[in-house]
């Protein structure tokens, strides 16, 4: 079984994000990057279902910049066999990630994609469900288990009452949720293998995917930070607040 993992490189999670000083975007200028955690989650679960037979091959791919190579690498240490890139200087939406990624798809033909629920920068949540509807696949979402059963996957999912376990058939998205596993650090022998490890770079064009944006990013800005709270005697004088100054009730 193949297992495709798509990973995105993003601004290193313990890194506190900077806006630019013309309110156009975050500013990435010499900022550490990493590969987005919940990548890193996917990675991890497609490794040790290899680990444990039932996968025979792990593919990262990624669609970023050169330098997501580094990403690759990252997922490639961890024990992921190849890379794929495709290459885009742009930082294109997720429909147009979700487009690439069919197109890669179609190439490699997996039996199953595995994928981070969303990416710790744009905070979308929306490419393995834009992916699954380009590709008429079944879907299973927020995964904190998988189990590959067959030709089938069984997947536990968290949901607000509790726990929810689907079964889809394969070839299926999977998208992976905080709790599916703990990442391992990659061994320095690891690190070193996988400099020898093949990544193949290619071109959005050798897609020919409408990649143009749908979206105009008018203005970014930081969160207003957070005033100091106040400390009340009665309850009656909490009402008056809420009423009065908070305006909330």
């Amino acid at each position: 079984m193949k297992v495709l993992v798509p990973v995105k490189r993003v601004i290193d999670s313990n890194i506190k994000a900077r806006v630019k000083s013309d309110h156009t975007g975050v500013d990435l200028a010499n900022v550490k990057m990493s590969i987005n955690p919940f990548c890193e989650i996917a990675v991890e679960e497609a490794v040790r279902m290899k680990e444990k037979g039932v996968a025979t091959e792990v593919v990262a791919v990624s669609v970023g910049p050169i330098q997501a190579q580094e990403t690759i690498r990252n997922a490639l240490a961890m024990g992921a066999d190849r890379g794929i890139l495709v290459q885009s200087d742009a930082d294109p939406e997720p429909l147009a990630i979700a487009k690439l990624l069919k197109a890669v798809i179609e190439e490699e033909k997996p039996d199953l994609v595995l994928m981070g629920k969303q990416a710790i920068d744009g905070d979308n949540n929306a490419t393995g469900q834009m992916l699954a509807a380009l590709l008429g696949w079944p879907q299973a979402t927020f995964a904190s288990k998988v189990e590959i059963e067959g030709s089938k996957a069984k997947v536990t999912r968290e949901i607000d009452g509790g726990l929810q376990t689907l079964e889809v058939d394969l070839p299926a998205i999977v998208t992976a949720d905080l709790r599916l596993n703990e990442p391992r650090y990659a061994s320095l022998p690891n690190i070193m293998k996988a400099k020898k490890k093949p990544i193949d770079v290619k071109e959005v064009a050798t897609y020919s995917v409408d990649v143009a944006p749908r979206l105009t990013v008018l203005k970014v800005t930081e969160p207003a930070k957070r005033v100091a709270g106040v400390k009340v005697e009665t309850a009656a004088e909490l009402v008056n607040k809420l009423k009065n100054e908070a305006g909330v009730i």
